[in-house]
């Protein structure tokens, strides 16, 4: 698969990375048995970039992905992240973020994390102080990598501006394309991107089912995009986009996926799945290329996105 580079400091990924969020959590119940032959899967197929957090099952996730990338963890980034409370509050304390990169090291059985991300801006913390925790894990040889997620312009330059940052992680989709504002800035500083639910969830797939025909743990059902009006019209986008992916012996997700590796050489998209099959339908779309036609008959499906807000109330979080 081919490679690319994630900011200046000298990180390297697939183009196509690997989210094991959904092993255990948001989208019901996860198999870990499965969840780990997916993962290994994705590294014959040429992933090297698997992406958890602490967040995932408070260690359960890391230590299903420790266990799965083991034989080959030499050969791969692994990326985790801090900056949640069990109440799913924010704390980026220097002494929290501490804590739970020891823990992750131990969850994970490895001595290093090449990405370590702030999961969320705390409001409480001053961003620089954060970098510079990082930045002495960094020189302390247990962290590579800064990443940021769901950060703004003026938190990025001020991290940047005491570590450099080498990714900032958030949602990006057909979906989902906010973040496009944030772009400019991070190709100014030198930042790479990695787009996190680059399949909308789910619904970039072609099984979307309306909300309420999930398993009862499932977010989906209430995501926004899910409800009644907007699913009519999401699913009839999808409708297109599969009829366009049909035109060129491609699925739907493929198309959503080749569209992201399309917008910039510094943007990873992250797909998650717990099937072996899904994950190979996936990472195929590394070898799908967009003509320009392509990219104009998709901007004409969505010209701005999905219909749906992100989250229920709105967008959250505000980007500072």
């Amino acid at each position: 698969m081919q490679q690319r580079t994630l900011g200046r400091q000298g990180l390297v990924s697939s183009a196509l990375g690997y989210g094991a969020m959904g092993i255990s959590m948001a989208y019901g119940p996860g198999d870990e048995a499965e969840g780990a032959a997916t993962i290994r899967r994705a590294r014959e197929l040429g992933v090297t970039h698997f992406d958890t957090a602490e967040l995932y099952g408070w260690g359960a996730n890391e230590k299903v992905v420790g266990k799965a990338v083991a034989p080959f963890r030499d050969e791969i980034t692994i990326a985790t992240k801090f900056g949640f409370t069990r109440e799913f509050g924010t704390d980026s304390r220097p002494e929290h973020i501490r804590e739970v990169l020891d823990n992750s090291l131990r969850y994970l059985g490895v001595d290093h994390v090449d990405v370590l991300y702030q999961h969320r801006v705390d409001p409480d913390v001053p961003i620089e102080d954060v970098a510079g925790t990082v930045k002495e894990l960094i020189e302390a040889g247990k962290v590579k990598y800064l990443g940021l997620s769901e950060a703004g312009p003026e938190t990025i330059r001020k991290a940047h501006a005491v570590q450099p940052v080498s990714v900032l992680q958030t949602e990006y989709s057909l979906f989902e394309r906010d973040v496009e504002e944030l772009l400019p800035v991070l190709r100014e500083l030198g930042i790479g991107f990695v787009a996190y639910s680059p399949l909308g969830r789910g619904f970039l797939t072609g099984t979307a089912k309306p909300a309420g025909e999930y398993d009862a743990t499932d977010m989906r059902n209430s995501d926004p995009r899910w409800q009644p009006g907007n699913f009519e019209k999401n699913l009839e986008a999808v409708r297109q986009l599969t009829d366009l992916a049909a035109s060129k012996d491609a699925t739907v997700a493929q198309l959503a996926l080749a569209w992201l590796l399309a917008q910039g050489d510094d943007i990873v998209p992250i797909p998650g799945t717990r099937s072996v099959s899904r994950v190979e339908e996936n990472n195929a779309a590394a070898d799908l290329t967009l003509t320009t036609d392509d990219l104009d008959a998709i901007a004409r499906i969505l010209p701005t996105g999905g219909f749906g807000a992100r989250y229920a109330g709105g967008r959250v979080p505000t980007w500072i």
